[in-house]
C-alpha cells in the first residue's frame, strides 16, 4: 500500500481523496489544514485517521510517501517547496504557484528530488480527449489549421458571488483565464501535441466591485437567506477573449467567462484540420464530434471497440455507461501511482499526466495573457 497525505480540506480535497480510494492501493493516512481543530473534524468526517494544523509536523509522520497540496493558491508554492525538500512524491493542485520564478524554482527542486511530481490537469484524461489526441497523433484529422474554443461557468455571475480567488493576493493576477482557462490551454495542447507560444488578450471586470459574505462563502456554494455583505474591490477578470499561435503556424481563439449564465462547466474545445475536423464538450463527455467535408459527420463515443487501440483501455465500462469528471479525476491518479509505483517520472513520451514543468509552461501562458491585456499587444510565452 501507498500510504498519502493531503493538505486542505475544501472543496478539491475530499475529491483527491474520493479518487485516490477508488485505487485500490492507495491508503490515505493523514489530513493537514489551516488548523488542528478544522483538521481533526474534516478528518472524522473523511475517515482520515490522522490530523495535523500544520506542515511540518504533516510531513514527519510515519512511512509517508506521497503527499497532495489542495490548498488554496497562494499557500502552492510555499507547501510545495517543503514537500519536495521533504523528498515526497507530489501530486499538486494547479496553479503550480504564483510567479514564473517560483515555478521554475519547484521544477528544478522536483528534478533534484527525484520524486514523482503532478499538477492536476484533469480534463486530459477524459477518454474521448484521448481519443482526439489519438486521432491527431495518427494522422487521422491531417495537418491542424487552427483551434478554437470556449470554457463557461456561471458562478461569479452576481455581485453577491464571493470567493477568495477574487482577491489577487490569494488566487492571483489573473481569475477566470488562471481558473479554468488554464484547463483549456492544457487540454487543448494535450489533443493537438503543439505548444501555444504568443498570445493576444482582451479581459474584462463585469464587477469592480463585488458584495463579499461576512460569514464566508465556500467555492461553488449557494447564498444564504440572512447574509450581511461589505463592498470589496475586483482587480481580477470575470472574463476574457484571447488570439492564439502554436509552436506549428496554427492559430487559435479562446473564450473564458466565469459570469455566463447556465454554463455550469462547459469546456469546449475544437480541431480544424486538413482531413477532418473534432469537436469535444465536456458537459456531454462521452461524444466526440467528428467533421467531414465528403462524407456524413460522426458522432463517436466512448466505447472501447469503436476507440483507437492506443487509447481504447481509458473507456473503462462498456459503451452507454457514462463516465464523467470524478472517472477522468480517478484516471489522473491512477497514471501518477502508476509511476509511484515504479518511484520514478516516466519517459515524456510515456507520460500521461501533467507533471510541474507542464504547470510552469502553462503559467507562462497566464503570465503572457495578463502582460498582453495590459499592454494590449501580442505577447511571446516565455518559460
Amino acid at each position: 500500500m501507498i500510504n498519502v497525505g493531503i493538505i486542505g480540506s475544501g472543496f478539491i480535497g475530499p475529491a483527491h481523496i474520493e479518487a485516490l480510494r477508488r485505487l485500490g492501493n492507495i491508503n490515505v493516512v493523514a489530513l493537514c489544514d489551516s488548523t488542528l481543530e478544522k483538521a481533526q473534524a474534516q478528518a472524522a468526517q473523511l475517515h482520515v485517521p490522522h490530523a495535523y494544523g500544520d506542515v511540518v509536523t504533516f510531513l514527519q509522520h510515519p512511512d509517508l510517501h506521497a503527499v497532495h497540496n489542495c490548498t488554496p493558491n497562494h499557500l502552492h508554492a510555499d507547501i510545495n517547496k517543503q514537500v519536495l525538500l521533504a523528498g515526497k512524491h507530489l501530486f499538486s493542485e494547479k496553479p503550480l504557484c504564483m510567479t514564473m520564478g517560483e515555478a521554475r524554482e519547484l521544477v528544478a527542486l522536483a528534478e533534484q528530488a527525484g520524486v514523482v511530481n503532478g499538477v492536476s490537469f484533469v480534463y486530459r484524461q477524459f477518454a474521448m480527449v484521448q481519443q482526439a489526441a489519438s486521432m491527431v497523433r495518427s494522422g487521422e484529422t491531417g495537418r491542424t489549421f487552427a483551434v478554437q474554443g470556449s470554457y463557461l461557468q456561471d458562478w461569479m455571475l452576481e455581485e453577491t458571488d464571493y470567493n477568495w480567488r477574487v482577491e489577487a493576493d490569494k488566487g492571483g493576477a489573473s481569475r477566470a483565464v488562471a481558473d479554468i482557462g488554464s484547463h483549456w490551454c492544457d487540454t487543448i495542447q494535450f489533443v493537438t501535441g503543439r505548444k501555444i507560444v504568443a498570445v493576444m488578450a482582451d479581459l474584462a471586470i463585469v464587477w469592480p466591485t463585488r458584495k463579499a459574505n461576512l460569514t464566508g462563502q465556500a467555492t461553488f456554494s449557494a447564498q444564504t437567506q440572512r447574509a450581511q455583505y461589505q463592498d470589496c474591490p475586483v482587480n481580477t477578470e470575470d472574463l476574457g477573449f484571447v488570439l492564439l499561435r502554436f509552436d506549428d503556424g496554427s492559430k487559435g481563439c479562446l473564450s473564458v467567462s466565469q459570469v455566463a449564465a447556465g454554463r455550469k462547466n462547459r469546456l469546449y474545445l475544437e480541431v480544424s484540420g486538413s482531413q477532418a475536423s473534432l469537436a469535444w464538450d465536456q458537459e456531454v463527455p462521452q461524444q466526440l464530434w467528428v467533421g467531414h467535408r465528403h462524407q456524413a459527420n460522426q458522432t463517436l463515443t466512448d466505447d472501447a471497440t469503436l476507440m483507437n487501440r492506443d487509447v481504447a483501455a481509458r473507456a473503462r465500462f462498456p459503451g452507454g455507461h457514462i463516465e464523467g469528471w470524478p472517472d477522468a479525476f480517478r484516471a489522473m491518479m491512477q497514471q501518477f501511482y502508476q509511476a509511484v509505483e515504479k518511484g520514478e517520472m516516466p519517459a515524456q513520451d510515456e507520460r500521461h499526466f501533467a507533471d510541474f514543468s507542464d504547470g510552469a509552461q502553462v503559467m507562462a501562458i497566464v503570465e503572457a495573457i495578463v502582460k498582453s491585456h495590459r499592454d494590449q499587444r501580442w505577447v511571446g510565452v516565455t518559460i
